[in-house]
């Protein structure tokens, strides 16, 4: 039954694309003042049900059933007046921010051409002034500087409020928030959480959260709909669903969430297991300075490290902190200054070229986005096998035999190795990357940030192929993560870093259980947490 809070109303939503069924029977209400979430894991039908209710479907899908904006009907409306519907009542806030605003176009620009359709609002003063109240609601310090800005001159975190702030023109009554956090840091996303939660209470819009993480949900959702497979298997309050989720799917999101006390559990076993072997990895004082056009950037200043074998050792921090660059210094890829860098007791510096790029090859690399590290016009067998060319003398047929068998370590099918990267999932992606770079058994793997944008679900699985793979093989790994939790859970040292130095170092249990600094507090205060809420109600 409708109430006069309702503001959007799916009734058996369906959305099927060449036959095939995508969305089933999907009911849903946001009302005013408060934030739906629809939860579930990439492929479970989210972001096309939302982009379904304002007739942005892809070419040639069907949708039947209803969907009412304040009691008007947009399933079947014609494109005008659609097109109003989405330039004056429904703002859209889209996952990745960089793809949202134009790389060519300063901040300003895009203003001008938001706002001209969404309030017809023109004239460079008028259009100026309103751009300064909109980012300044959205907690952005500096309007002025943000609007003089290109995309790429601003942090994620940046970003993403600015795509907020284009959204809240026109003063819409729903706003679509489609995966907003995903592969944040842990503190910007809690600011971008806070953000949606403020907006939500001063403005009493609707919005529509579409996620795949219990612990955003347990943050700042008051309705919860969980989705698998296009199907609605779960629905109800957030404390009803998030207390006591009777569907096996919601409980299996739920304990994917990575949690600080499972993070504490696991460090406290780390701390205990014995440390055997020389040193894998031993670095001390290592800088690195990125040269530029009117001065430099000093992306490391004398940190270090040492790893034995066997052992996992992670490094946190924000975005520009220097994780990415200290994996790409012990790989070799970056200039460095170091008292010490020696990888199996040798210093790559002091070799010849031949030899130097032997002892670098014997460090794995795992990246973030396994889309673009691999090539999309080769097989997965072509794109694991590839670091064998290195060797020179590997026969076809041996080579076929350790990409199966490095495939099979990953928990994937040999046959997967005929397929092509775009025909595998993302977890799937990221794990295929991860079989390429231990298929030459390296003494050191670097892994940076290869979960963030997953669903938690895939991460998890990810997480166990990782922690397998080092107990089986016994290499050394150095783990890159933004989340103290997720680095918790696999890692037995852990250093903490801000703005190029180690602003806190030690075993897991001890960075974890007792943090000394302010920013590692400030940083585990930010995990998501799926019960934080519920037990302070």
């Amino acid at each position: 039954m409708t109430t006069a809070s309702d503001l959007l109303v799916l009734d058996a939503l369906h959305v099927a694309i060449a036959g095939r069924t995508i969305v089933s029977g999907l009911d849903l209400t946001v009302r005013r003042g408060r934030i739906t979430a629809l939860v579930g894991e990439s492929g479970s039908g989210k972001s096309i049900s939302a982009l379904s209710t304002i007739g942005l479907q892809p070419a040639g899908a069907e949708v039947r059933g209803s969907a009412r904006l304040d009691g008007e009907e947009l399933v079947g409306l014609a494109p005008g007046p659609l097109r109003q519907v989405r330039a004056h009542r429904v703002g859209t806030v889209f996952q990745e921010p960089g793809q949202s605003l134009s790389p060519v176009m300063k901040v300003s620009a895009a203003f001008r051409d938001v706002l001209a359709v969404r309030e017809d609002l023109r004239g460079a003063a008028r259009v100026r002034e309103r751009m300064r109240e909109l980012l300044a609601s959205v907690g952005l310090p500096d309007p002025d500087r943000t609007a003089a800005s290109y995309p790429h001159e601003l942090s994620g975190g940046e970003m993403q409020r600015v795509v907020i702030a284009l959204a809240l023109s026109g003063d819409p009554d729903l706003l679509i928030a489609d995966e907003p956090t995903t592969a944040l840091d842990v503190t910007v996303q809690r600011g971008i959480l806070q953000l949606l939660r403020r907006i939500v209470e001063e403005r009493e819009v609707g919005v529509l959260l579409i996620t795949h993480d219990m612990g955003v949900v347990g943050e700042i959702a008051d309705e919860v709909v969980v989705l698998k497979d296009g199907a609605v298997v779960e629905t109800g309050s957030v404390r009803e669903v998030l207390g006591n989720a009777s569907a096996p799917y919601t409980r299996e999101l739920l304990t994917a969430v990575p949690r600080l006390a499972e993070a504490l559990e696991h460090a406290s076993a780390a701390d205990d297991a014995a440390e055997e072997g020389e040193p894998v990895v031993r670095v001390e004082g290592l800088s690195v300075e990125y040269r530029r056009r009117g001065g430099a950037h000093r992306a490391l200043d004398g940190v270090g490290m040492e790893i034995r074998p066997g052992q996992i050792h992670g490094l946190v921090g924000e975005s520009g902190s220097g994780k990415s660059t200290w994996g790409k210094a012990l790989a070799g890829l970056v200039p460095v200054e170091a008292r010490t860098l020696e990888l199996d007791g040798v210093d790559p510096r002091t070799l010849g070229r031949a030899a130097r790029r032997k002892a670098y090859a014997q460090v794995g690399m795992v990246f973030q986005n396994p889309a673009s590290s691999l090539n999309p016009r080769r097989t997965v067998g072509w794109s694991v096998g590839e670091p064998l060319q290195l060797e020179g003398t590997t026969s076809r047929a041996d080579a076929a035999r350790r990409v199966a068998a490095a495939l099979e370590q990953v928990r994937l099918p040999a046959s997967y190795a005929r397929r092509l990267p775009h025909e595998l999932s993302g977890g799937q992606r990221q794990r295929v990357s991860i079989a390429r770079a231990l298929i030459r058994r390296p003494s050191l793997l670097v892994a940076d940030e290869p979960t963030s944008a997953l669903d938690v679900t895939i991460q998890a699985h990810v997480i166990d192929v990782l922690r397998e793979a080092i107990e089986e093989a016994r290499f050394a790994c150095v783990f890159i993560s933004h989340d103290l939790a997720v680095v918790g859970s696999l890692a037995d040292h852990v250093t903490v870093l801000r703005a190029g130095q180690a602003v806190e170092q030690g075993t897991a249990r001890e960075v974890l259980g007792s943090p000394q600094h302010e920013y590692t507090r400030a940083l585990l205060a930010s995990i998501p947490d799926p019960e934080r809420r519920l037990s302070s109600r």
